[in-house]
């Protein structure tokens, strides 16, 4: 998948993937999107409850060797 910006939060814990992930999102155009790799395995529900809360949309999560890439289309 394409995107347009992407995140490393490897290492970080809840609530530093999301905060990240939401400032990258506010300095984007709508319709692009956002990779955001993380280690966190709370991700996985953290972004499908931010997506849920925010409009962005949740268009991929993948996980391989402890990590964890969700993918974002801005709103």
């Amino acid at each position: 998948m394409e995107a347009q910006k992407e995140l490393d939060t490897r290492g970080m814990n809840c609530p530093l993937p999301i905060l990240k992930a939401k400032k990258a999102l506010a300095e984007m155009s709508s319709g692009d999107i956002l990779k955001v790799v993380a280690t966190d395995p709370g991700s996985v529900r953290d972004f499908q409850a931010f997506a849920r809360q925010t409009g962005n949309e949740l268009i991929g999560q993948t996980s391989a060797n402890d990590e964890y890439v969700h993918f974002l289309r801005r709103r």
